[in-house]
């Protein structure tokens, strides 16, 4: 039997190296199973006159908007499924007219956290299907006592709140035992100097720049935490990487953070507070001197977590969002 064609449109492609490109990627995977599926940068594109497109799924609603009003013009009664990121739910919806048109003309609407629907416009909620993103599991790796092993993974851009980690970096003394490695890319310069010049200043900070993906989660294995400090997330791939290694994460309170880990969750630091974030890692760096037993109680939070983010509960959510009910656009 023939399987019917997707088109998957994602502003980000491999060369990105980022979370959209992830979720791009491990979708297009797992749906050519039941589809026959293709990944774009843009619809249309050169196979468009003679595909027979069934289905369009695009990733982001500002930065897809051109193919998302292309596709419902040219096909309007095929469904049209668009996945919302961070900067969509928490900002672009709100303020950006292409954003607002493609949330209106969408059939279907993917979210990555429990929390995302929130953030919606109330009209456009029917239509949401929450997908939490998901990896593979990693065997939980003992840790030292020497010292407290902290990774942050995200590129230095101002969604990510870099400056709250450069100034943790500097309230930290060398000798406290705390170890800093944070790895990204410098899309902002100017957070790239930043960083530099932190780690110039701050021996036990090393900004190691954009790494692969494999030595990256090994990075995540071998440390005591994983740091979050965003500003806007919409569910991120870190943190569920994390959990699934066993790693616990200190997460920023905000809302892409409390959908990931739960609003009960014990990690949490206020957004953009350096102090904050510091006062808890030195009460981790206590801990693992002690009995472990803060650490502890974090990581079994975490893995109470853990099922939400196993690919066959990705897999299954994602199918029922793109065969749920059609939902008629919203003029």
């Amino acid at each position: 039997m023939t399987k019917p064609s997707l088109c998957l449109v994602t502003p980000a492609l491999a060369d990105a190296n980022n979370g959209n490109w992830q979720t791009a990627h491990r979708w297009a995977r797992w749906l050519a199973g039941h589809y026959e599926v293709r990944v774009v940068k843009s619809w249309p594109d050169a196979r468009t006159a003679d595909d027979g497109t069934d289905l369009l799924l695009a990733l982001h609603a500002r930065r897809s908007a051109a193919s998302v009003a292309a596709w419902a013009q040219a096909h309007p009664d095929k469904p049209l499924v668009l996945a919302l990121t961070g900067t969509d739910l928490y900002r672009d919806i709100r303020t950006d007219a292409s954003a607002q048109r493609s949330l209106a003309l969408a059939h279907r609407l993917i979210v990555l956290q429990e929390r995302a629907p929130l953030a919606l416009p109330e009209a456009h909620r029917a239509k949401c299907h929450v997908v939490f993103q998901s990896s593979t599991r990693r065997q939980t790796l003992d840790k030292t006592r020497e010292h407290l092993r902290v990774v942050v993974v995200g590129h230095l851009r101002e969604e990510k709140s870099p400056e709250t980690v450069f100034e943790a970096a500097r309230l930290l003394s060398p000798d406290e035992g705390i170890l800093i490695d944070h790895i990204g890319n410098a899309l902002d310069p100017a957070l790239g100097e930043l960083a530099r010049a932190t780690a110039a200043a701050c021996p036990h900070y090393r900004w190691l720049g954009s790494q692969p993906h494999e030595a990256t989660r090994r990075r995540i294995q071998r440390a005591h935490l994983l740091v979050h400090p965003s500003r806007m997330e919409g569910g991120a791939h870190v943190i569920m990487e994390a959990v699934l290694s066993g790693t616990p994460v200190l997460a920023s309170h905000m809302d892409g953070n409390l959908g990931m880990l739960g609003p009960d969750y014990g990690g949490y630091f206020p957004v953009g507070d350096a102090a904050a974030l510091v006062a808890r890692l030195r009460e981790c760096r206590r801990d693992i001197a002690g009995d472990g037993g803060a650490l502890a109680a974090l990581q079994a939070q975490c893995s109470a977590r853990a099922p939400l983010f196993e690919p066959t509960t990705e897999r299954a959510a994602l199918l029922r969002a793109l065969a749920g009910p059609r939902q008629d656009p919203i003029p």
